[in-house]
Protein backbone atom coordinates (compact mmCIF):
# COMPACT_ATOMS: atom_id res chain seq x y z
CA UNK A 1 0.00 0.00 0.00
CA UNK A 2 2.92 2.26 0.48
CA UNK A 3 4.59 1.73 -2.63
CA UNK A 4 1.31 2.51 -4.40
CA UNK A 5 0.58 5.98 -2.50
CA UNK A 6 3.91 6.98 -3.62
CA UNK A 7 3.49 5.92 -6.84
CA UNK A 8 0.20 8.21 -6.59
CA UNK A 9 2.41 10.90 -5.47
CA UNK A 10 4.67 10.58 -8.20
CA UNK A 11 2.10 10.69 -10.93
CA UNK A 12 0.24 13.69 -9.40
CA UNK A 13 3.33 15.77 -9.13
CA UNK A 14 5.36 15.32 -12.34
CA UNK A 15 1.83 15.20 -14.09
CA UNK A 16 1.27 18.77 -12.48
CA UNK A 17 5.25 19.49 -13.30
CA UNK A 18 4.48 18.78 -16.80
CA UNK A 19 1.43 21.54 -17.17
CA UNK A 20 2.70 24.36 -15.39
CA UNK A 21 5.15 27.09 -16.23
CA UNK A 22 8.02 27.54 -14.11
CA UNK A 23 9.33 31.23 -13.91
CA UNK A 24 13.42 30.36 -14.83
CA UNK A 25 14.83 34.15 -14.92
CA UNK A 26 12.91 35.33 -11.44
CA UNK A 27 13.81 39.35 -12.24
CA UNK A 28 11.32 42.22 -11.60
CA UNK A 29 12.23 44.35 -14.78
CA UNK A 30 13.46 42.84 -17.69
CA UNK A 31 14.18 39.64 -19.00
CA UNK A 32 13.50 38.84 -22.73
CA UNK A 33 14.37 36.38 -25.41
CA UNK A 34 15.57 33.19 -24.15
CA UNK A 35 17.20 30.45 -25.58
CA UNK A 36 17.26 27.18 -24.54
CA UNK A 37 19.79 24.51 -24.89
CA UNK A 38 19.70 20.41 -23.57
CA UNK A 39 22.99 18.44 -23.03
CA UNK A 40 22.69 16.03 -25.75
CA UNK A 41 24.04 13.54 -23.14
CA UNK A 42 21.42 14.68 -20.41
CA UNK A 43 18.14 15.43 -21.00
CA UNK A 44 17.57 16.63 -17.41
CA UNK A 45 20.30 19.27 -18.26
CA UNK A 46 18.99 22.53 -19.57
CA UNK A 47 20.45 25.53 -19.97
CA UNK A 48 18.59 28.85 -20.78
CA UNK A 49 20.59 32.18 -21.44
CA UNK A 50 18.27 35.91 -22.37
CA UNK A 51 18.68 39.45 -22.06
CA UNK A 52 18.02 40.47 -18.43
CA UNK A 53 19.05 43.62 -16.17
CA UNK A 54 21.71 44.08 -13.85
CA UNK A 55 22.24 46.76 -11.44
CA UNK A 56 24.03 49.20 -12.69
CA UNK A 57 24.40 47.94 -15.98
CA UNK A 58 22.36 48.45 -19.68
CA UNK A 59 20.93 44.91 -21.15
CA UNK A 60 23.14 42.26 -20.18
CA UNK A 61 23.15 38.19 -20.98
CA UNK A 62 21.96 36.07 -18.17
CA UNK A 63 22.09 32.37 -17.97
CA UNK A 64 20.74 30.13 -15.42
CA UNK A 65 21.12 26.12 -15.59
CA UNK A 66 18.49 23.27 -14.29
CA UNK A 67 19.66 19.73 -13.77
CA UNK A 68 16.37 18.52 -12.78
CA UNK A 69 14.43 19.11 -16.35
CA UNK A 70 13.43 22.24 -15.79
CA UNK A 71 11.66 22.28 -12.34
CA UNK A 72 14.73 24.03 -10.38
CA UNK A 73 16.86 26.33 -11.44
CA UNK A 74 20.52 27.96 -10.51
CA UNK A 75 20.78 31.91 -9.66
CA UNK A 76 21.28 33.19 -12.99
CA UNK A 77 25.19 34.45 -13.89
CA UNK A 78 25.44 37.27 -16.53
CA UNK A 79 28.37 38.07 -18.80
CA UNK A 80 30.79 41.28 -18.28
CA UNK A 81 30.13 43.84 -20.67
CA UNK A 82 33.29 44.46 -23.36
CA UNK A 83 33.10 48.23 -22.58
CA UNK A 84 31.70 49.62 -19.48
CA UNK A 85 29.01 51.42 -20.91
CA UNK A 86 27.54 48.77 -23.61
CA UNK A 87 24.65 46.73 -23.73
CA UNK A 88 23.97 43.42 -25.09
CA UNK A 89 21.48 41.42 -26.94
CA UNK A 90 20.37 38.00 -29.24
CA UNK A 91 21.92 35.06 -27.37
CA UNK A 92 22.01 31.65 -28.93
CA UNK A 93 23.43 28.66 -26.98
CA UNK A 94 25.00 24.95 -28.79
CA UNK A 95 26.77 22.36 -27.72
CA UNK A 96 29.36 20.27 -29.72
CA UNK A 97 30.61 16.13 -29.10
CA UNK A 98 32.86 17.26 -26.88
CA UNK A 99 29.64 18.53 -24.11
CA UNK A 100 31.61 22.11 -24.37
CA UNK A 101 28.64 24.45 -24.18
CA UNK A 102 28.75 27.38 -26.70
CA UNK A 103 26.95 31.47 -26.08
CA UNK A 104 27.09 33.79 -28.97
CA UNK A 105 25.82 37.11 -28.51
CA UNK A 106 25.73 41.15 -29.32
CA UNK A 107 27.86 43.12 -26.95
CA UNK A 108 28.02 46.57 -27.95
CA UNK A 109 27.66 50.84 -27.92
CA UNK A 110 24.29 50.80 -28.47
CA UNK A 111 23.71 54.64 -29.02
CA UNK A 112 26.77 55.66 -31.31
CA UNK A 113 28.07 52.27 -32.23
CA UNK A 114 31.56 53.26 -32.05
CA UNK A 115 32.47 49.76 -30.46
CA UNK A 116 30.96 46.18 -30.55
CA UNK A 117 30.46 42.94 -31.98
CA UNK A 118 29.33 39.57 -31.54
CA UNK A 119 31.47 37.41 -29.06
CA UNK A 120 31.26 33.76 -28.07
CA UNK A 121 31.84 32.62 -24.78
CA UNK A 122 32.47 28.80 -24.21
CA UNK A 123 31.50 26.65 -20.75
CA UNK A 124 32.85 23.50 -19.74
CA UNK A 125 30.96 22.77 -16.77
CA UNK A 126 27.41 22.62 -18.87
CA UNK A 127 26.67 26.72 -18.30
CA UNK A 128 27.46 27.40 -14.36
CA UNK A 129 30.29 29.29 -15.83
CA UNK A 130 31.48 31.18 -18.90
CA UNK A 131 35.18 31.51 -20.36
CA UNK A 132 36.45 34.65 -21.47
CA UNK A 133 34.74 36.00 -24.79
CA UNK A 134 36.18 35.44 -28.15
CA UNK A 135 35.46 37.91 -30.51
CA UNK A 136 33.86 36.39 -33.78
CA UNK A 137 32.54 39.63 -35.74
CA UNK A 138 33.42 43.41 -35.54
CA UNK A 139 31.70 46.20 -36.49
CA UNK A 140 34.79 47.21 -37.51
CA UNK A 141 34.70 44.12 -40.10
CA UNK A 142 32.25 46.05 -42.17
CA UNK A 143 32.78 49.57 -42.16
CA UNK A 144 29.24 51.45 -42.72
CA UNK A 145 27.20 48.08 -42.49
CA UNK A 146 26.93 47.29 -38.50
CA UNK A 147 26.94 43.70 -39.70
CA UNK A 148 26.49 42.77 -35.84
CA UNK A 149 22.74 41.94 -35.72
CA UNK A 150 20.92 38.90 -34.74
CA UNK A 151 23.62 36.58 -34.75
CA UNK A 152 22.33 32.78 -35.02
CA UNK A 153 25.31 30.61 -33.89
CA UNK A 154 25.08 26.48 -35.12
CA UNK A 155 27.46 23.59 -34.70
CA UNK A 156 28.72 20.81 -36.57
CA UNK A 157 28.02 17.55 -34.06
CA UNK A 158 27.58 15.49 -37.90
CA UNK A 159 30.95 13.66 -36.63
CA UNK A 160 32.12 13.82 -39.91
CA UNK A 161 35.31 15.93 -41.16
CA UNK A 162 33.77 19.38 -39.81
CA UNK A 163 33.17 18.37 -36.68
CA UNK A 164 32.63 21.04 -33.76
CA UNK A 165 32.97 23.81 -36.49
CA UNK A 166 31.13 26.53 -35.19
CA UNK A 167 29.19 29.16 -37.96
CA UNK A 168 28.01 32.71 -36.97
CA UNK A 169 25.66 34.10 -39.35
CA UNK A 170 24.36 37.88 -39.01
CA UNK A 171 22.78 40.75 -40.49
CA UNK A 172 23.28 45.19 -41.01
CA UNK A 173 21.50 46.89 -37.64
CA UNK A 174 18.44 48.51 -37.93
CA UNK A 175 20.03 52.24 -38.26
CA UNK A 176 19.33 53.33 -41.86
CA UNK A 177 21.08 56.54 -41.28
CA UNK A 178 24.01 54.81 -40.49
CA UNK A 179 24.34 51.84 -43.16
CA UNK A 180 25.06 51.79 -46.86
CA UNK A 181 22.98 49.70 -48.72
CA UNK A 182 22.96 47.42 -50.43
CA UNK A 183 22.23 44.82 -47.59
CA UNK A 184 24.00 41.52 -46.90
CA UNK A 185 23.70 38.72 -44.57
CA UNK A 186 27.34 37.44 -42.89
CA UNK A 187 28.77 34.10 -42.17
CA UNK A 188 31.92 34.06 -39.75
CA UNK A 189 33.30 30.89 -38.79
CA UNK A 190 35.71 28.98 -36.27
CA UNK A 191 37.39 26.13 -36.82
CA UNK A 192 39.06 25.71 -33.58
CA UNK A 193 36.68 25.29 -31.51
CA UNK A 194 35.58 28.98 -30.91
CA UNK A 195 39.27 30.05 -29.67
CA UNK A 196 39.82 32.14 -33.45
CA UNK A 197 37.31 32.67 -35.95
CA UNK A 198 38.26 33.70 -39.55
CA UNK A 199 37.33 37.04 -41.02
CA UNK A 200 33.57 37.16 -41.96
CA UNK A 201 32.40 37.17 -45.71
CA UNK A 202 28.77 37.76 -47.39
CA UNK A 203 27.16 35.13 -47.31
CA UNK A 204 25.03 36.62 -50.89
CA UNK A 205 27.00 36.80 -53.87
CA UNK A 206 26.44 37.90 -57.56
CA UNK A 207 23.00 36.75 -58.74
CA UNK A 208 22.07 35.61 -55.24
CA UNK A 209 22.43 38.87 -53.87
CA UNK A 210 20.25 40.36 -50.86
CA UNK A 211 20.12 43.56 -52.61
CA UNK A 212 19.34 46.60 -51.75
CA UNK A 213 15.40 46.58 -50.32
CA UNK A 214 15.26 44.11 -47.66
CA UNK A 215 17.10 46.33 -45.08
CA UNK A 216 17.46 43.83 -42.77
CA UNK A 217 17.84 39.90 -44.73
CA UNK A 218 18.67 37.80 -41.84
CA UNK A 219 19.53 34.56 -42.76
CA UNK A 220 18.74 31.66 -40.32
CA UNK A 221 21.65 28.64 -40.48
CA UNK A 222 21.47 25.08 -40.05
CA UNK A 223 24.20 22.09 -40.02
CA UNK A 224 22.93 18.53 -41.30
CA UNK A 225 22.82 15.50 -40.08
CA UNK A 226 25.95 14.67 -42.59
CA UNK A 227 27.86 17.88 -42.12
CA UNK A 228 26.61 20.35 -44.50
CA UNK A 229 26.04 24.13 -43.47
CA UNK A 230 22.62 25.86 -44.57
CA UNK A 231 21.71 29.48 -44.34
CA UNK A 232 18.24 30.93 -45.58
CA UNK A 233 18.08 34.71 -46.14
CA UNK A 234 15.84 37.11 -48.30
CA UNK A 235 16.65 38.84 -51.23
CA UNK A 236 14.97 41.09 -53.93
CA UNK A 237 17.07 42.72 -56.08
CA UNK A 238 14.76 43.51 -59.24
CA UNK A 239 17.05 45.67 -61.81
CA UNK A 240 19.81 42.53 -61.60
CA UNK A 241 17.98 39.51 -60.20
CA UNK A 242 14.40 39.72 -62.22
CA UNK A 243 11.01 41.41 -60.73
CA UNK A 244 10.44 38.64 -57.94
CA UNK A 245 11.74 38.12 -54.36
CA UNK A 246 13.26 35.27 -53.56
CA UNK A 247 14.36 32.92 -50.21
CA UNK A 248 17.99 32.34 -51.33
CA UNK A 249 20.25 28.91 -49.52
CA UNK A 250 24.37 29.66 -49.13
CA UNK A 251 25.52 26.18 -48.27
CA UNK A 252 28.87 24.59 -47.85
CA UNK A 253 30.72 21.36 -47.22
CA UNK A 254 33.91 23.00 -46.59
CA UNK A 255 33.49 24.65 -43.05
CA UNK A 256 32.33 28.09 -44.75
CA UNK A 257 35.48 28.34 -47.02
CA UNK A 258 33.19 28.20 -50.43
CA UNK A 259 30.00 28.74 -50.68
CA UNK A 260 27.14 27.64 -53.28
CA UNK A 261 24.01 28.90 -53.35
CA UNK A 262 20.36 28.15 -54.68
CA UNK A 263 17.44 29.04 -54.84
CA UNK A 264 14.69 28.14 -52.22
CA UNK A 265 11.29 30.46 -53.42
CA UNK A 266 10.73 33.04 -56.18
CA UNK A 267 7.87 34.77 -56.38
CA UNK A 268 5.69 37.39 -54.91
CA UNK A 269 7.33 39.37 -51.80
CA UNK A 270 5.45 38.57 -48.24
CA UNK A 271 4.39 42.01 -46.83
CA UNK A 272 3.75 41.78 -42.99
CA UNK A 273 1.80 45.36 -42.36
CA UNK A 274 1.89 45.82 -38.57
CA UNK A 275 5.41 46.68 -37.56
CA UNK A 276 5.02 45.15 -33.62
CA UNK A 277 4.85 41.82 -34.80
CA UNK A 278 7.72 39.53 -34.35
CA UNK A 279 7.88 38.01 -37.83
CA UNK A 280 11.56 36.20 -37.88
CA UNK A 281 11.59 33.27 -40.00
CA UNK A 282 13.36 29.81 -39.39
CA UNK A 283 15.30 27.06 -41.08
CA UNK A 284 15.36 23.55 -39.46
CA UNK A 285 17.26 20.18 -40.25
CA UNK A 286 15.71 16.87 -39.68
CA UNK A 287 18.46 14.84 -37.97
CA UNK A 288 17.10 11.66 -39.30
CA UNK A 289 16.99 12.56 -42.95
CA UNK A 290 20.00 15.02 -43.72
CA UNK A 291 18.02 15.72 -46.91
CA UNK A 292 14.85 17.23 -45.04
CA UNK A 293 14.63 20.57 -44.59
CA UNK A 294 11.81 23.01 -43.20
CA UNK A 295 11.11 26.65 -43.48
CA UNK A 296 8.72 28.39 -40.39
CA UNK A 297 7.08 31.87 -41.30
CA UNK A 298 4.60 34.38 -41.04
CA UNK A 299 2.31 35.03 -44.22
CA UNK A 300 -0.34 37.43 -44.29
CA UNK A 301 -3.30 36.82 -46.38
CA UNK A 302 -5.80 40.63 -46.13
CA UNK A 303 -5.89 41.73 -42.70
CA UNK A 304 -4.68 38.00 -41.10
CA UNK A 305 -1.43 36.68 -40.09
CA UNK A 306 -0.69 33.27 -39.77
CA UNK A 307 2.43 30.66 -38.83
CA UNK A 308 3.01 28.63 -41.95
CA UNK A 309 5.83 26.13 -43.45
CA UNK A 310 7.12 24.92 -45.94
CA UNK A 311 9.76 21.59 -46.79
CA UNK A 312 11.87 20.47 -49.13
CA UNK A 313 12.73 16.93 -49.13
CA UNK A 314 15.85 16.77 -51.55
CA UNK A 315 18.00 19.40 -49.85
CA UNK A 316 16.24 22.61 -50.75
CA UNK A 317 16.20 21.56 -54.27
CA UNK A 318 12.28 21.67 -54.63
CA UNK A 319 9.80 22.59 -51.74
CA UNK A 320 6.46 21.94 -51.01
CA UNK A 321 3.05 24.57 -51.30
CA UNK A 322 3.15 26.89 -48.30
CA UNK A 323 0.72 25.38 -45.65
CA UNK A 324 -1.09 27.24 -42.49
CA UNK A 325 0.25 25.92 -39.45
CA UNK A 326 -2.39 27.01 -36.75
CA UNK A 327 -5.87 25.17 -36.59
CA UNK A 328 -8.37 28.77 -35.35
CA UNK A 329 -10.82 29.41 -38.24
CA UNK A 330 -9.53 31.35 -41.38
CA UNK A 331 -10.90 34.64 -42.13
CA UNK A 332 -11.40 35.36 -38.21
CA UNK A 333 -8.65 38.28 -38.15
CA UNK A 334 -6.61 37.11 -35.42
CA UNK A 335 -2.48 37.59 -35.88
CA UNK A 336 -0.25 35.01 -34.72
CA UNK A 337 3.52 35.02 -34.73
CA UNK A 338 7.02 34.52 -32.77
CA UNK A 339 7.45 31.38 -34.26
CA UNK A 340 10.22 28.56 -33.75
CA UNK A 341 10.12 25.09 -34.22
CA UNK A 342 12.39 21.93 -33.48
CA UNK A 343 12.73 18.01 -35.10
CA UNK A 344 13.81 15.80 -32.87
CA UNK A 345 16.45 12.93 -33.29
CA UNK A 346 13.58 10.43 -35.26
CA UNK A 347 11.83 13.24 -36.93
CA UNK A 348 9.32 14.07 -35.11
CA UNK A 349 8.17 17.91 -36.36
CA UNK A 350 7.30 20.57 -33.27
CA UNK A 351 6.56 24.35 -34.25
CA UNK A 352 5.33 26.88 -31.47
CA UNK A 353 3.56 30.58 -31.81
CA UNK A 354 2.54 33.67 -29.72
CA UNK A 355 -1.40 33.03 -30.24
CA UNK A 356 -4.42 35.48 -30.07
CA UNK A 357 -7.32 33.28 -30.92
CA UNK A 358 -8.88 33.39 -27.74
CA UNK A 359 -8.53 37.54 -27.09
CA UNK A 360 -11.78 39.41 -27.75
CA UNK A 361 -10.51 41.60 -29.78
CA UNK A 362 -8.19 41.46 -33.17
CA UNK A 363 -4.86 43.24 -33.93
CA UNK A 364 -1.42 43.03 -32.30
CA UNK A 365 -2.14 44.04 -28.15
CA UNK A 366 -4.71 41.43 -27.51
CA UNK A 367 -4.01 38.49 -24.89
CA UNK A 368 -2.06 36.20 -25.83
CA UNK A 369 -1.16 32.47 -25.02
CA UNK A 370 1.11 30.18 -26.42
CA UNK A 371 0.28 27.34 -28.62
CA UNK A 372 2.32 24.59 -30.14
CA UNK A 373 1.29 21.67 -32.83
CA UNK A 374 3.17 18.22 -33.81
CA UNK A 375 3.61 15.85 -36.54
CA UNK A 376 4.52 12.87 -35.75
CA UNK A 377 7.18 11.08 -38.35
CA UNK A 378 6.11 9.30 -41.05
CA UNK A 379 3.03 10.96 -40.99
CA UNK A 380 1.51 13.88 -43.50
CA UNK A 381 -0.55 15.38 -41.33
CA UNK A 382 -0.19 17.23 -37.68
CA UNK A 383 -2.37 16.55 -35.09
CA UNK A 384 -4.49 19.05 -32.94
CA UNK A 385 -2.66 22.26 -31.81
CA UNK A 386 -2.47 22.63 -28.28
CA UNK A 387 -1.89 25.36 -25.51
CA UNK A 388 1.23 25.55 -23.89
CA UNK A 389 1.27 28.42 -21.42
CA UNK A 390 -1.06 28.00 -18.89
CA UNK A 391 -2.86 31.20 -18.73
CA UNK A 392 -3.97 34.20 -21.25
CA UNK A 393 -1.63 37.12 -21.02
CA UNK A 394 -2.95 40.58 -21.29
CA UNK A 395 -0.85 42.57 -23.25
CA UNK A 396 1.51 45.22 -21.86
CA UNK A 397 3.53 48.12 -23.81
CA UNK A 398 6.88 46.21 -23.32
CA UNK A 399 6.07 43.32 -26.28
CA UNK A 400 5.93 46.33 -28.80
CA UNK A 401 9.83 46.74 -28.87
CA UNK A 402 12.66 44.77 -28.59
CA UNK A 403 13.39 42.17 -25.71
CA UNK A 404 10.94 39.67 -27.03
CA UNK A 405 11.58 39.07 -30.38
CA UNK A 406 11.52 35.01 -30.42
CA UNK A 407 11.50 32.44 -27.91
CA UNK A 408 13.25 29.08 -27.98
CA UNK A 409 12.08 24.98 -28.29
CA UNK A 410 13.54 22.15 -27.95
CA UNK A 411 12.11 18.19 -28.70
CA UNK A 412 13.72 15.33 -27.10
CA UNK A 413 12.09 11.86 -26.80
CA UNK A 414 8.22 13.02 -27.65
CA UNK A 415 9.23 15.52 -24.82
CA UNK A 416 8.80 19.45 -25.55
CA UNK A 417 10.52 21.69 -23.99
CA UNK A 418 9.49 25.60 -24.61
CA UNK A 419 10.69 28.93 -23.29
CA UNK A 420 9.37 32.36 -23.78
CA UNK A 421 9.18 35.44 -22.34
CA UNK A 422 6.08 36.63 -20.20
CA UNK A 423 4.57 39.76 -19.18
CA UNK A 424 1.89 37.56 -16.72
CA UNK A 425 3.15 39.45 -13.93
CA UNK A 426 3.17 43.16 -15.26
CA UNK A 427 6.76 42.72 -15.84
CA UNK A 428 8.81 40.59 -18.72
CA UNK A 429 10.06 37.39 -17.21
CA UNK A 430 11.46 34.34 -19.03
CA UNK A 431 8.80 31.11 -18.72
CA UNK A 432 9.70 27.04 -19.51
CA UNK A 433 7.38 24.35 -19.74
CA UNK A 434 7.85 20.51 -20.20
CA UNK A 435 5.20 18.97 -21.85
CA UNK A 436 4.72 15.01 -22.96
CA UNK A 437 3.65 14.87 -26.48
CA UNK A 438 3.43 10.88 -26.97
CA UNK A 439 0.39 10.47 -28.48
CA UNK A 440 -1.39 13.31 -25.58
CA UNK A 441 -1.14 10.71 -23.83
CA UNK A 442 0.31 11.25 -19.60
CA UNK A 443 4.01 10.80 -19.22
CA UNK A 444 5.67 9.99 -15.87
CA UNK A 445 9.04 8.69 -14.50
CA UNK A 446 9.75 6.04 -12.63
CA UNK A 447 11.86 7.83 -10.21
CA UNK A 448 9.93 7.80 -6.67
CA UNK A 449 11.76 10.07 -4.71
CA UNK A 450 15.20 8.78 -3.98
CA UNK A 451 14.23 5.22 -4.89
CA UNK A 452 13.51 3.65 -8.11
CA UNK A 453 10.16 1.08 -8.56
CA UNK A 454 11.83 -2.09 -9.93
CA UNK A 455 8.74 -2.50 -12.82
CA UNK A 456 12.52 -4.28 -14.79
CA UNK A 457 14.65 -6.81 -14.03
CA UNK A 458 17.21 -8.11 -13.99
CA UNK A 459 19.04 -4.42 -14.23
CA UNK A 460 21.99 -4.91 -15.36
CA UNK A 461 21.29 -7.45 -17.58
CA UNK A 462 23.01 -8.87 -20.63
CA UNK A 463 20.39 -10.91 -22.31
CA UNK A 464 16.86 -9.48 -21.47
CA UNK A 465 14.71 -7.25 -19.95
CA UNK A 466 11.95 -8.58 -18.04
CA UNK A 467 8.25 -6.40 -17.20
CA UNK A 468 7.32 -7.02 -13.09
CA UNK A 469 5.13 -9.47 -12.51
CA UNK A 470 4.51 -9.81 -16.64
CA UNK A 471 3.06 -6.78 -16.76
CA UNK A 472 2.38 -6.04 -20.84
CA UNK A 473 4.19 -3.27 -22.40
CA UNK A 474 1.79 -1.78 -25.30
CA UNK A 475 4.67 0.01 -26.49
CA UNK A 476 8.41 0.61 -25.86
CA UNK A 477 11.41 2.91 -27.05
CA UNK A 478 15.10 1.69 -26.11
CA UNK A 479 17.13 5.23 -26.69
CA UNK A 480 20.98 5.75 -26.73
CA UNK A 481 22.22 8.83 -24.26
CA UNK A 482 21.78 10.79 -27.05
CA UNK A 483 18.37 10.23 -27.71
CA UNK A 484 18.76 8.54 -30.51
CA UNK A 485 16.20 5.43 -30.61
CA UNK A 486 17.71 1.89 -30.84
CA UNK A 487 14.92 -0.49 -30.70
CA UNK A 488 11.55 -0.32 -30.87
CA UNK A 489 8.18 -2.87 -30.32
CA UNK A 490 4.61 -3.53 -29.03
CA UNK A 491 2.36 -5.76 -26.93
CA UNK A 492 5.18 -7.95 -24.83
CA UNK A 493 6.60 -8.69 -21.64
CA UNK A 494 10.20 -9.46 -22.97
CA UNK A 495 12.57 -7.36 -24.06
CA UNK A 496 15.72 -8.83 -26.23
CA UNK A 497 18.72 -6.32 -25.75
CA UNK A 498 21.52 -9.00 -26.54
CA UNK A 499 22.50 -7.01 -29.95
CA UNK A 500 23.07 -3.53 -27.51
CA UNK A 501 26.74 -3.04 -26.70
CA UNK A 502 27.64 -2.59 -23.12
CA UNK A 503 26.55 0.78 -21.74
CA UNK A 504 23.51 2.35 -20.36
CA UNK A 505 20.25 3.09 -21.90
CA UNK A 506 16.69 4.76 -21.40
CA UNK A 507 13.72 3.05 -21.77
CA UNK A 508 10.28 3.90 -22.28
CA UNK A 509 7.30 1.92 -21.59
CA UNK A 510 3.71 2.46 -22.14
CA UNK A 511 1.64 0.74 -20.04
CA UNK A 512 -2.35 1.30 -20.04
CA UNK A 513 -1.99 4.51 -21.61
CA UNK A 514 0.82 5.94 -19.14
CA UNK A 515 4.32 6.20 -20.40
CA UNK A 516 7.02 5.35 -18.09
CA UNK A 517 11.02 6.07 -18.02
CA UNK A 518 13.88 4.52 -16.98
CA UNK A 519 17.14 3.41 -17.28
CA UNK A 520 19.26 0.33 -17.40
CA UNK A 521 22.51 -1.14 -18.14
CA UNK A 522 23.82 -3.47 -20.37
CA UNK A 523 27.01 -6.08 -19.45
Amino acid sequence: MRTFLRFLFCIVFISDFYSQNVNVSGNEIFDGEPFLSIDPANQQHLVVAWMGVELGQKITINSSVSEDGGLTWSSPVWRPHQVADNSSADVSLGYDNNGNLFMAYIDYDNVNFLNGGIYVSKSVDGGYTWGPSVEAISIADCPNKLCVDRPWMVVDRSGGLNDGVIYITTMNADQPSLVIPPYNPYLSVSVDGGNTFLTPRFLDTLDYLAGSTIKQPMPSPVVTSDGEFIAIYPSYEPLTQGPFAHLFLGRSITAGADLFHTDAYSGTGNTITDPNLKKGSLLKSDPSNPDHLAYFFLRQVSTETDIYFMESFDRGQTWSAQTRVNQDPVGNGKLQDLVWADFDLDGDLVICWRDRRSASGTGYSQNTEIYGVVRWHGNSSFETDFTISDQSVSHQSILEGSGNDFMSVRLLNDTLYTAWGDVRTGNLSVYLNKKALVSGIQSVSMIHGDQKEVLIYPNPTDNEIHLKNDVLAEEFNVTSADGKVLMKGYNTTTIDVKSLLKGSYNIELKVKGVVYTTSFLKD
